[in-house]
């Protein structure tokens, strides 16, 4: 069904959906593993801001259509949500591998798209199925409350050959060692054990995730809007006076560092995208670490 708002009209690759005070935003490309483009970036952002709009609406899910979450941006298309430069005359414009400042430039304006999230009035919860990955966990980790099936997938395995995450709440999930362990092995962490580091506040089994996610919404909504917006900005504010507005600047900046990188992982990674494509990239790239999960012991 089409959806025609104050800032969402006709969504592509989102779906809008609003019940009994709660907004529910789907990104809708299955068949994609729910991959990150310019426009499903667009449309996310225009839907979080039409439910913080509306006066009908006191909390959020955003969630992923089949079988995933979200696998990351999408590499066969345009990497990290830039637009095509192909589509445009581009002489009189930033190129976004032209420079440092050119890249870092690209990656803040992708970022505004991702952070809105952290800035919205009203809580959101991620509701995290199967791959939460790379500029999924990039979503995930800016919402209020992440919920995940025991069995999902959550990590960063670009950070192997690609750069550095353009959006950094890591450190205030899990703490500085936890944040490097995912960060400088690409691995990732299951559902269950996402829990126990900080990455998630709860795991349920796949088939009891919608009553985890639905039971923690409905909890919320019975709060007033601008008594839930206080509680959320004061909390925000607090992690704000611990650096988080400034490290998402700098890890935008650290991102286009990355992407400077000249050694080996890098450039064969470039090198198998452009002679081979996306498929023997990501193999080549995540073979010398086997299943790169990270597993806790059980005692």
């Amino acid at each position: 069904m089409t959806y025609r708002g104050k800032w969402l009209n006709d969504p592509q690759e989102v779906l809008f959906e609003v019940s009994d005070r709660i907004a529910r935003i789907t990104l809708n490309k299955p068949d994609k593993r729910n991959a990150l483009s310019p426009l499903t970036l667009q449309e996310m952002h225009d839907a979080m801001l039409e439910a913080d709009d509306r006066l009908d609406v006191n909390v959020i899910i955003l969630q992923g259509a089949g079988k995933d979450f979200c696998a990351g941006y999408d590499l066969a298309g345009v990497y990290a949500g830039r637009r095509a430069e192909s589509e445009i005359d581009t002489s009189a414009y930033r190129s976004s591998s032209g420079s440092y400042d050119d890249d870092a430039w690209f990656m803040e304006r992708q970022q505004a798209l991702t952070t809105v999230i952290f800035d919205l009035h009203k809580p959101v919860i991620a509701r995290v199925q199967g791959n939460c990955l790379a500029g999924g966990t990039d979503l995930a980790l800016m919402c209020d409350f992440v919920i995940v099936s025991d069995e999902a997938k959550i990590g960063f395995p670009a950070t192997r050959a690609n750069g550095s995450p353009p959006n950094h709440m890591w450190i205030y999930h899990c703490g500085p060692q936890w944040a490097k362990r995912i960060l400088m092995t690409g691995d990732s962490i299951r559902g269950q054990d996402a829990v126990t580091i900080g990455l998630a506040l709860e795991s349920a089994p796949a088939d009891q995730l919608d009553a985890a996610v639905d039971e923690l919404a409905r909890r919320l909504s019975f709060v007033d809007n601008e008594l839930l917006s206080a509680h959320k900005r004061i909390v925000n504010l607090a992690l704000e006076g611990m650096g988080a507005r400034t490290i998402q600047r700098l890890a935008a900046e650290n991102d286009a560092r990355a992407h400077l990188s000249k050694g080996p992982r890098r450039t064969g990674f470039k090198a198998d995208m452009a002679e081979h494509g996306l498929k023997t990239a990501l193999t080549n790239r995540d073979a010398p670490f086997g299943d790169g999960i990270v597993s806790l012991r059980k005692d």
